[in-house]
């Protein structure tokens, strides 16, 4: 097998950093949609895609891609894919998928059709009326968009933001890619302390953690394509102790999970010593507002209570406030916030230098980043 056309899926929003991780990876990319990443690469991007991507949900095998205005032209083109080069007689095939802005809008007459364009494909080749599907499990998925199917064998398996850590998470968990995404966009620094006084399971430090001592995400978890005999398991498990060799445990790097919760920041401590973080995160139980400026070189990334309704609205709107009056003091300190509350910069009292739009899976949420050195700040700290 030559080159492999891939798809990453991400988080809407995380799509730039997503594709500056397959640069890194050195695949090329070839075109980038919402949430979406296609690219290419030898086999073993499959491989080094899942374990090293941070930002990314899945990765995907691009299988064919053609117009599908009809049923027919659906069935047509799947039915054309080489599937018995992949496919066992006694391998699993379901199908799911998602059609946008076509002609063939029936997700579950959809499925219908890829999944029959298969079956009669592969009866053709194992001389098979029935298939019993107990084998290796191949998730397929479809994606019409503009009348155009792209259909995809599934790579992954578990999302990959399951990185395995965080088996028990507190309420309203920040998925692992987008707390990477938010750490990144933070621009950490080895020398620079990175704070999440919200910290809930840990997730943002951790994920910071992981970043700056060039840990793989991937490293301890297992993948839907280790089951596919035709991906060598030797490249498996050479793809992980390459990704061993190249971590920077030495780092000076240093990192701060707190919560006004114990039994909060208990979990998290739990989360931290399951990701192997331990030496690189200080994790305790404090008050958000209560922290003062010291001389150390600090940077906060925080996901704070959005409040989904009227009452716990009108709370988070209210800690958001106190919030503004606390953390406008810590400058020249960088403070970037993610909450879904439209309206944050006139509760927080101070206009962001930059904001970006991104999803905490399907809530729409912005990311207020506060770089810019403050010199009121610092005359306000010379008063107290």
């Amino acid at each position: 097998m030559g080159n492999v056309r891939l798809v990453a899926t991400c988080l809407f929003g995380l799509e730039k950093l997503v594709g500056e991780e397959i640069d890194a990876l050195g695949y090329k990319r070839r075109d980038t949609i919402d949430g979406r990443v296609y690219f290419e690469g030898p086999m073993e991007a499959i491989v080094k895609s899942n374990i090293h991507l941070r930002c990314a949900e899945r990765v995907l095998i691009e299988m064919a891609s053609f117009e599908a205005r009809s049923f027919t032209e659906l069935f047509d083109g799947v039915k054309k894919i080489p599937w018995e080069r992949f496919i066992g007689e006694k391998d699993a095939f379901p199908v799911k998928g998602h059609s946008i802005k076509s002609d063939l809008y029936s997700i579950p007459d959809c499925q219908k059709m890829v999944k029959k364009a298969m079956v009669e494909r592969l009866k053709e080749t194992y001389k098979t009326e029935w298939f019993e599907e107990t084998g290796v499990k191949y998730q397929i998925d479809f994606f019409i968009l503009n009348n155009r199917a792209t259909i995809m064998m599934d790579t992954s398996g578990a999302p990959l933001h399951k990185r395995g850590y965080r088996p028990e998470a507190n309420i309203a968990p920040i998925r692992e890619t987008l707390a990477a995404g938010l750490v990144k966009l933070s621009r950490p620094r080895p020398e620079v302390t990175l704070w999440d006084p919200f910290c809930g399971s840990g997730t943002i430090a951790i994920e910071a953690a992981l970043i700056m001592t060039n840990t793989a995400p991937g490293r301890y978890r297992k993948f839907a394509a280790e089951n596919y005999p035709w991906i060598p398991k030797k490249m498996w498990q050479e793809a992980r102790e390459a990704a061993d060799r190249e971590r920077t445990l030495d780092t000076p790097f240093r990192a701060i999970a707190s919560d006004i919760d114990p039994d909060t920041v208990e979990i998290a401590r739990d989360n931290i010593r399951r990701a192997g973080m331990w030496d690189y995160i200080n994790c305790f139980t404090k008050d958000a507002l209560t922290i003062r400026r010291d001389d150390k070189r600090t940077t906060i990334v925080c996901n704070p209570p959005y409040g989904e309704r009227m009452d716990t609205v009108k709370s988070a709107q209210a800690l958001y406030k106190k919030m503004g009056k606390v953390f406008t003091k810590l400058s020249p300190w960088q403070i970037y916030i993610i909450t879904s509350e439209e309206d944050f910069e006139n509760i927080y009292g101070k206009r962001a230098d930059k904001v970006r739009r991104l999803y905490n899976g399907m809530i729409r949420c912005n990311y207020y980043q506060y770089f810019k050195k403050d010199d009121s700040a610092r005359h306000e700290k010379g008063k107290e």
